[in-house]
């Protein structure tokens, strides 16, 4: 008889699937036997993740297009008989000087991190409706302690916790429960994109501000989160005693100082720095 795994058997739904946490995720996942759907912009990469995770299937899926979000997850959900799990991960990052920045950057954070987790969490929410049903709704360090530079970011992180804070609540009486995940920089191609501007550059001194945990580490948390279904899953495991304390964590980032900042923000203003992941067209700079 095969050795029954952690995930073995659970259906699994991911979005920004294609590469980064929601890539790698998949792959342990389904490594331990789980069924996994992998949403996601980019087709030639989800397929090639598909092709490491047995079982699995993937659809090209744009979260900021609510009718096709909720038609592939209708379509996955009665395929696969429901859903146990729904991974909100799709996301964007992006500099933005909340003084002189461009408005679309602000649009395409609050239109794919905010508008794109709610519109999944919706799509789901009838199908991971049972006692053994999970969701987790990605959000960042950003939800508690926010850097220049960051203001949509931090906005639409916020955002999405306190999505996943209500979305608790409101799936409660199913026994269903949801987790929300808080990642500081992960080893990612967002945060080296997001690192790698000019205005960043000269922000942080050419590194980042906390310094880049391993994608292991965040991997490791949602293993452990999903197969517990915690209502909160860090990454690196530092962040966790932050979270309660968020009011002391700001004042520190705001003490930190960041000498160069002036610089930084004429610079971010003026570069035309592109979104870590490239949108259609309708949400785009």
């Amino acid at each position: 008889m095969a050795r029954m795994t952690s995930h073995d058997g659970k259906k699994v739904l991911i979005t920004g699937a294609a590469r980064g946490i929601g890539a790698a995720l998949a792959g342990r996942l389904a490594g331990q036997g789980a069924q996994v759907a992998l949403l996601g912009l980019e087709p030639e990469l989800l397929k090639q993740v598909s092709q490491r995770c047995p079982g699995s299937l993937w659809r090209e899926v744009d979260v900021t297009d609510g009718d096709r979000v909720d038609e592939v997850v209708n379509e996955i959900a009665t395929l696969w008989g429901g859903l146990d799990v729904v991974v909100a991960n799709a996301g964007v990052a992006g500099q933005l000087a909340l003084d002189g920045g461009d408005p679309e950057v602000m649009r395409a954070h609050l239109e794919v991190n905010v508008m794109g987790c709610y519109r999944t969490l919706r799509a789901a929410a009838p199908h991971i409706s049972h006692p053994d049903g999970y969701a987790v709704a990605t959000a960042s360090l950003a939800a508690a302690a926010h850097a220049p530079l960051m203001g949509a970011y931090n906005a639409s992180k916020a955002a999405v916790e306190a999505l996943g804070n209500t979305f608790r609540i409101e799936l409660a009486p199913t026994g269903a429960k949801v987790g929300v995940a808080y990642f500081a920089e992960i080893d990612t191609d967002m945060t080296s994109r997001g690192f790698g501007t000019r205005a960043a550059t000269m922000l942080t001194g050419g590194g980042t501000i906390l310094g880049v945990a391993p994608l292991e580490s965040a991997i490791d948390a949602l293993d452990r989160g999903i197969r517990k279904r915690s209502r909160r899953i860090c990454a690196p495991r530092w962040i966790a005693p932050i979270l309660p304390a968020r009011m002391v964590a700001q004042r520190v980032m705001e003490l930190r100082g960041f000498p160069q900042l002036t610089l930084a923000l004429q610079i971010a203003r003026e570069e035309g720095a592109d979104l870590t992941t490239v949108q259609p067209q309708r949400i785009s700079k």
